[in-house]
């Protein structure tokens, strides 16, 4: 009845539309591609799907979701967030917005070992919002410090988003590992640096840890602790991404021993039981398989779309943009961003970014620096309103007198700030990309 162009269309506004209706993404997925494929091109399409299907599910590579995956529940079942917040909490709690900054460096750390958004919040809302509130921080500044230290995982490596990127790019996981480091660590010490000027400029909201309670316990016992809390999960992450960036080891091997050294952590620390281990390879099995089934209902979309010419509609639009390759750029940018809103990471990552990547990789445009854009611009996807998982996350282990009100204040500023660390990136791309040339990838 129509032409293909036009299905394509339909396609995208069924999608959006069902999502609106709240059906669940994956569903939404092969709803409107079996459907719209059918009426373009009858059952013929989809003769491909099985070994679409088929290479999904053998490829090597995503072997090291389930790794990584069960390294960050097993080290999180430890409850080593429980004693390393402690440390921190000692080590800088003593300056105006110390605990924030201390709440920052453990999202730093909690993102290189376990990478898992709604763990790394939870912990923190659970052991330090109240504190928090009691010392008489802002409640706005705690919840975003809070929300926002839990998405660092998403750009620290090993990060998940960065292994489907490298698949849906076809790059190197250990090149955006490297160059993940820069922008990683900048938007860390953008965070710093504004709770620190915040702290200096209004006391009265950061209040520093009373110097009695500091000393209540010593020097010589704190950095006991250090070594035995916050040492073992640095030499775990640099062994990991080591092997990886400097060519050791491939991805799944140093995954492997990722997972074999969060089990050495737990067991050392006392806390290692069969039913931690039981309920760490449930989780695993929970996260791979939901992550597993979109990418699969992803692909009955992408060929779909595909098959209905829709790529050259998004060619078209383009065309049509001014200002060359940079309005492409932040077209797309722009448009992550508002999908942020509404839908999570990995459906934007593969509904969003392979439509538009060929266009920008004709144009010339580096592959992995657009990667640490789409991840600096992914991350956003959490902390925006009204689908943020980090703020329903803190929601709902916040105390009855933080209103979702205060936790949409508090992330505004910190949602800023993803914003001026994308455009820095985008000005200077060296700092994506100075590491993976300086190790030869």
């Amino acid at each position: 009845m129509f032409e293909p162009q036009t299905y394509a269309i339909l396609m995208l506004v069924g999608f959006f539309l069902l999502l609106m209706l709240g059906v669940p993404v994956a569903t939404t997925l092969a709803t409107v591609g079996f459907v719209f494929g059918y009426l373009g091109f009858g059952d013929g399409l989809f003769n491909l799907l099985p070994a679409r299907f088929f290479g999904i599910v053998a490829g090597y590579q995503w072997m090291a979701i389930p790794l990584f995956v069960f390294m960050g529940v097993m080290l999180e079942k430890s409850r080593l967030a429980d004693d390393l917040l402690d440390v921190m909490g000692h080590i800088a709690g003593g300056v105006r917005g110390g605990m924030g900054v201390g709440i920052i460096l453990f999202g730093v750390l909690m993102g290189a070992t376990t990478g898992i958004v709604g763990a790394t919040v939870i912990t923190l809302g659970l052991l330090t919002l109240p504190t928090l509130i009691k010392r008489g921080y802002d409640k706005g500044i705690a919840c975003g410090a809070i929300c926002a230290s839990g998405t660092l995982g998403q750009i620290i490596p090993p990060s998940l988003i960065l292994i489907l990127l490298s698949d849906i790019m076809q790059l190197s996981v250990g090149t955006l590992f490297a160059a993940a480091v820069g922008p990683g660590l900048l938007l860390s010490g953008i965070y710093i640096v504004y709770l620190l000027v915040r702290g200096w400029l209004q006391p009265e909201l950061m209040p520093p840890i009373p110097e009695e309670e500091r000393n209540a316990v010593s020097r010589r016992e704190l950095w006991r602790r250090f070594w035995k809390v916050v040492v073992p999960p640095i030499m775990l992450v640099v062994s990991v991404l080591g092997s990886i960036v400097g060519g050791i080891a491939a991805p799944t091997e140093a995954a492997s021993m990722g997972a074999v050294g969060a089990v050495l952590i737990t067991v050392v620390s006392g806390r290692f039981t069969l039913k931690t281990l039981k309920d760490v390879a449930l989780e695993t099995s929970k996260i791979t398989a939901i992550m597993m089934f979109i990418l699969m209902t992803a692909q009955v979309f992408a060929l779909s779309f595909r098959g209905l010419h829709g790529e050259d509609l998004i060619t078209r639009m383009f065309e049509l943009l001014p200002g060359g390759v940079n309005s492409d750029i932040w077209f797309m940018m722009a448009l992550i961003f508002v999908l942020g809103f509404f839908i999570e990471w990995i459906e934007i990552s593969y509904i969003a970014v392979p439509l538009f990547m060929p266009v920008l990789l004709n144009q010339g445009v580096d592959p992995v620096w657009l990667a640490m854009l789409i991840t600096v611009n992914l991350q956003s996807s959490f902390l925006t309103p009204p689908f943020g998982w980090a703020l329903f996350y803190l929601k709902g282990v916040a105390p009855p007198d933080v209103t979702i009100k205060d936790i949409y204040r508090g992330v505004v500023p910190f949602i800023a700030m993803q914003g001026v660390t994308l455009l820095l990136l985008f000005f200077y791309p060296q700092i994506a990309l100075w590491l993976p040339k300086a190790i030869g990838w």
